[in-house]
């Protein structure tokens, strides 16, 4: 009777063992498919990703790729930015001919509706992250169409976000310069994660390019 009883007591601690390592287990896996993975914890204020965005960040601003998009008179002032005097490829500009390999567009000229989805069109070929600089006042409001003119957009923030706004008719070359120097110092204190949670959703196109035109490309608002 007494081993009867020793059988049935090491059978139970043996059984209420099993029963913890299993429970154990258990915890053990739902902690584990609770836990953020190494790629997904927020590191914004640790070395390793501080120094990875300050190397990413000089990276880029170092060399910066424009894809030129002019349109009307502006676009005349980078003939000047070219040549030896003011020679822009000394801040790394390398001007491209495709959206593909360009992280910087420049938009200079009147945008009219028929060329709005052209603009849109190349602004999301371009590989992230891109940035924009809207050069002249036709691209910045309209300029001199923008009060009596059915065709054209009242902005070319309306289509694509814009980093920096150059007013102008035209622009001189030193002010290009001056808001190429302003978007470089905008890149190095960026952080690409916070970069991609503000991106601009509302836009006025579809994923097939066609244009609808908004209740603030009429008023300008």
């Amino acid at each position: 009777m007494v081993l009867a009883l020793e059988y049935s007591d090491n059978k139970n601690k043996y059984l209420n063992n099993k029963v913890k390592k299993k429970n154990n287990n258990n915890i053990e896996t739902f902690m584990n498919s609770i836990e953020f993975t190494l790629l997904d914890r927020p590191t914004q204020n640790s070395v390793i990703s501080t120094t990875s965005n300050d190397l990413s960040n000089w990276s880029r601003l170092s060399s910066l790729w424009p894809l030129l998009y002019g349109t009307s008179c502006c676009f005349i002032e980078f003939a000047s930015l070219i040549g030896s005097r003011f020679d822009f490829d000394r801040y790394g500009l390398v001007p491209r001919s495709s959206p593909r390999q360009a992280d910087l567009i420049l938009t200079a000229g009147t945008v009219t509706m028929k060329m709005a989805p052209s603009l849109v069109r190349l602004y999301e070929q371009m590989p992230e992250p891109k940035y924009v600089i809207a050069m002249g006042a036709c691209t910045i409001t309209g300029g001199m169409f923008s009060t009596d003119s059915y065709s054209t957009v009242r902005g070319v923030d309306k289509l694509i976000p814009v980093d920096v706004y150059l007013p102008g008719c035209p622009p001189k070359p030193e002010a290009v310069i001056d808001a190429i120097t302003k978007l470089r110092k905008k890149i190095s204190r960026e952080i690409y994660e916070d970069r991609i949670r503000s991106q601009q959703k509302n836009r006025c196109f579809t994923t097939n390019h066609k244009f609808h035109v908004g209740r603030s490309t009429y008023t300008g608002n």
